[in-house]
């Protein structure tokens, strides 16, 4: 068996609505279900999304309900971050800046990776989401050696 590519990541919210507001308004993913436009009377308690180009859906929203337990801080078994590639410039990172800024998104980290620049916030849930762009001129294929370079301080 070969794993050919990450297929989609299921989250758990608390509320699907205020999640599903947050990937689809503030990060600008094309809400695929339920139709964000329908009818609120049938509470559907999952929204999913997809840009469009690859799959049917990269992220499913699972409602669990405000009474879950919070994801627990500091150093703990399981997910520490997805990635999601925001363009192929610093002038892109810079707007994708500047857009979560101004919707009162908290940065929680900046990191240059040297094969990416990467911003670090999170989901109204507390998960970690790395908005990143590809440095253009890397070439990690031919050399692997720089997906474990050092980080550095990102300046953007």
């Amino acid at each position: 068996m070969q794993i050919k590519e990450l297929g989609h990541l299921v989250l758990y919210v608390r509320d699907v609505g205020r999640s599903a507001a947050f990937y689809r308004d503030v990060l600008g993913w094309r809400q695929i279900m339920p139709d964000p436009a329908g009818s609120a009377s049938s509470r559907v308690r999952a929204a999913a999304f997809s840009a469009g180009q690859r799959t049917h859906h990269e992220l499913l929203l699972l409602e669990v309900g405000e009474n879950a337990v919070p994801i627990p801080t500091g150093r703990r078994v399981g997910m520490y971050h997805f990635g999601l590639k925001v363009g192929d410039s610093d002038d892109e990172l810079r707007e994708a800046f500047a857009h979560i800024t101004k919707a009162g998104v908290k940065i929680v980290g900046a990191s240059d990776h040297t094969i990416t620049h990467s911003l670090y916030i999170q989901d109204p849930d507390g998960n970690e989401i790395e908005l990143y762009v590809d440095v253009p001129g890397i070439d990690w294929k031919t050399d692997p050696t720089l997906v474990a370079a050092p980080i550095r301080p990102l300046r953007l």
